[in-house]
């Protein structure tokens, strides 16, 4: 077991917290799904590839960034590009050799063919995705009408595979909806790590990403009672740090992921 940079252990858990969120800057980004993204310059570009890195960031770090390795060197210099001409290949399965866990290359295809109607019909995932927002931001409404959508657009009204339906995952299913609540932190969220590309959602709105890591460092620091990686346990723990930051409660997200997928001590 590995230990952290030392932290006066007398302090508190604000403290500690506001230590490892600054101490965890990019310079320690990887190996982290993110570290993608951060290629590019180009909004659009940048959005894609985050989306695309959110979607694959489960299961083995190492497994991960192999897998967007491969997506993204046929990806190319810009994903945008790659996305907005990829009707031409309608016939052609470029992902035919790359598999990630539940995800078949034929899950991968129709994920693309998918973004490729969002991006010529709406321009970006942020249009598609606050499309019927008016007053208030619902995040757990947002992110599953999100997913019902996307669904439709990659497999129209065919019966779904496994694959394409973990892609979009459901809070209205309990489900915590780790990888869609990371893209969204990486997307609303500005500091060094995260781009703060889509102005119009509040930080304060935004859940924690809860994975196994996520939930096993906030269940020792006493920020969630729940036993199992749901919605409302991510609810719980976002509404633990919004008592030390109301503004941007999910700024310490990387820090913990990182201390439990490292297996630091906290």
């Amino acid at each position: 077991m590995l230990r952290l940079k030392s932290v006066k252990s007398k302090i508190g858990l604000k403290e500690k917290l506001d230590f490892y969120y600054h101490y965890f800057d990019r310079t320690k980004i990887s190996p982290d799904p993110l570290e993608f993204p951060h290629r590019f310059s180009n909004p659009l570009d940048i959005e894609i590839s985050a989306y695309i890195s959110s979607v694959f960031a489960y299961g083995n770090v190492r497994q991960i960034i192999n897998t967007l390795n491969r997506i993204h060197a046929l990806m190319g210099k810009s994903p945008y590009q790659f996305v907005i001409t990829y009707h031409t290949r309608l016939n052609i399965n470029p992902f035919e050799n790359i598999k990630h866990r539940f995800y078949s290359s034929q899950d991968i295809h129709k994920l693309f063919i998918g973004l490729n109607k969002v991006y010529k019909k709406h321009g970006s995932l942020k249009n598609l995705f606050l499309e019927e927002v008016e007053y208030d931001f619902v995040l757990s409404s947002l992110i599953s009408n999100f997913s019902k959508k996307m669904i439709k657009l990659c497999n129209g009204n065919s019966p779904a595979a496994r694959g394409l339906i973990f892609m979009f995952p459901d809070p209205e299913k309990g489900s915590a909806c780790k990888r869609m609540n990371l893209f969204l932190r990486w997307m609303v969220r500005k500091d060094e790590l995260d781009f703060g590309l889509w102005n119009e959602i509040p930080a304060s709105k935004l859940i924690i990403p809860v994975d196994v890591h996520v939930a096993r460092v906030c269940t020792k620091l006493k920020l969630t009672s729940r036993k199992n990686v749901s919605w409302k346990m991510a609810e719980e723990i976002t509404e633990k740090l919004r008592k030390f930051d109301p503004d941007d409660p999910v700024k310490y997200d990387f820090a913990i992921c990182h201390i439990g997928m490292r297996k630091l001590i906290f």
